[in-house]
């Protein structure tokens, strides 16, 4: 028969005198627990690197990248942008060769005429700037060497460059729709000047075909966690995968939540049809229009931004965080208040830009607005809604799988003996309660009245080694509006 108190490891009828001293650690941890996040990153890889496609891999530094995934290519770019963004949660990635059958985009500088004065013709290639010297008298076709030249010169950038005549092509590294999405253009800053006597005319990238299928990074997630993962594709196919594999995860059975950051760089009309063809808890995309930086290096440092702080405090607005790694639109191409508005509307996060120009964070919301049965639906709408709640189911995972590693279970009023490894209904609910209010603590949920009234816990009348629960937190919101009316006197 069992003694009063219940041993994990000591034997009832031990014979061999001794002292036995069991360690139990059931007990020992207190408050709330951290969960284990890392940050994922999808791109394509260059042939020159080191680590095949479809392998999960820790990265501790851009250099470390460039090995693996060659110089230039669009996943070194993404660890350069998101370690700016957040160098301190785990990083892995997950590289994935062109498409076969893909197309690279491409693109044209041409120039025409003669140099009448010195100076340097400032180039912005994916936000990163060439700079050319020109000399007094350097014709066009002398002009488009030195650029030819100049690119090649940088090798992190996402292009190679030909000049025939006083015409240079530029070649994506990478084939596929992305390579489309590469910026070229001059002067972006209000202190750059093309030479006196030249004239450039730029034909943006384009004809880039066939992004990579992300079935097969998804097949090398298998059963790991990523809380947070950057990609750079947008196109339905892909968002649908990813979406199907982050829904399961976020499901009972499994709980490894999951999310992505991705982004677009268009008008608000495009972003808006965009964003309302899509309803998922479990993508954010980033709006922005006429930014210099390609969409794979600022969803990387969008998500890193996004992680660091979110696993700090899950609930606690992530506007005003700045993005780096992101050149910011002219001031004449930014959206409006009432164009943000809109993109909010259809599931566009959006940007502001400071002062200096630089870009922050405005709001991060999913992609979900109506529910499965076509009903407008907030509920998930807000990433520190979606994270926030996760985080509580964490926590309760973790108290209960804590405190009852191995326990018997019991009706409330049986009369066992102090010490029995019993747990009851009021038990798990005292426990569920006691957990509530550390979380009202930490300023993650509020209304613990509310909580207490309506929080349930029962026995199975099905399976008499289950109890079930029902717990209705009341999540803490997040200050976003001020609204109030100056009635002023004379």
């Amino acid at each position: 028969m069992p003694e009063n108190i219940s041993f994990n490891s000591i034997p009832v009828d031990i014979r061999t005198p001794g002292q036995y001293i069991e360690i139990d650690n059931t007990k020992a941890v207190r408050g709330l627990p951290n969960q284990d996040r890392r940050l994922l990153l999808v791109g394509q890889r260059l042939s020159t690197g080191s680590v095949i496609a479809n392998v999960p891999t820790q990265i501790n530094n851009p250099d470390q990248a460039a090995g693996y995934f060659g110089r230039g290519s669009m996943l070194h770019r993404m660890v350069i942008a998101a370690k700016a963004a957040n160098d301190s949660t785990a990083m892995w990635a997950i590289a994935l060769d062109d498409l076969v059958a893909g197309v690279a985009a491409t693109g044209t500088l041409t120039l025409t005429g003669t140099a009448t004065g010195a100076g340097i013709l400032a180039l912005y290639i994916a936000g990163q700037r060439v700079q050319v010297g020109v000399s007094l008298g350097d014709t066009a076709a002398g002009v488009a060497t030195k650029v030819v030249a100049a690119i090649t010169a940088q090798t992190n950038l996402p292009v190679t460059a030909s000049a025939a005549a006083a015409v240079v092509t530029l070649t994506a590294r990478h084939k596929g729709l992305t390579g489309n999405g590469i910026d070229v253009r001059l002067n972006y800053y209000s202190d750059d000047v093309t030479p006196a006597g030249l004239t450039a005319v730029i034909a943006a990238m384009a004809s880039g075909a066939g992004n990579p299928d992300v079935a097969t990074a998804i097949a090398a997630i298998g059963d790991d966690q990523y809380y947070s993962i950057a990609v750079p594709y947008t196109d339905s196919a892909n968002l649908t995968a990813l979406e199907a594999m982050l829904d399961a995860k976020w499901g009972p059975l499994q709980q490894r939540t999951g999310h992505v950051f991705t982004g677009m760089v268009a008008t608000q009309a495009a972003l808006t049809t965009f964003g309302a063809a899509r309803n998922s808890a479990h993508v954010s995309v980033l709006g922005i229009n006429d930014t210099p930086t390609p969409v794979w290096e600022f969803a990387a440092a969008w998500a890193g931004v996004c992680e660091y702080y979110g696993a700090i405090d899950p609930a606690r607005p992530l506007q005003t965080l700045p993005v780096p790694q992101l050149l910011s639109p002219p001031l004449k191409t930014r959206f409006t208040r009432a164009e943000r508005d809109l993109l909010l509307r259809s599931g566009i996060s959006t940007l502001i830009y400071g002062s200096d120009g630089a870009p922050m964070i405005e709001r991060v919301v999913t992609t979900y607005q109506k529910n499965p049965f076509g009903v407008g639906d907030i509920s998930l709408l807000d990433l520190e809604s979606k994270w926030t709640v996760d985080y509580i189911r964490y926590a309760v995972r973790a108290r209960i799988a804590l405190r009852f590693p191995r326990h018997k279970l019991a009706n409330d009023g049986s009369n066992y003996a102090p010490g029995q490894a019993i747990v009851t209904p009021s038990i798990l609910r005292a426990e569920l309660l006691t957990l509530f209010r550390e979380l009202e603590e930490a300023g993650l949920v509020e209304n613990f009245d509310q909580f207490k009234s309506d929080l349930l816990v029962v026995r199975s009348n099905g399976d008499p080694n289950r109890v079930n629960a029902v717990i209705p937190p009341d999540i803490v919101n997040q200050f976003r509006v001020f609204a109030a009316a100056v009635q002023y006197l004379l």
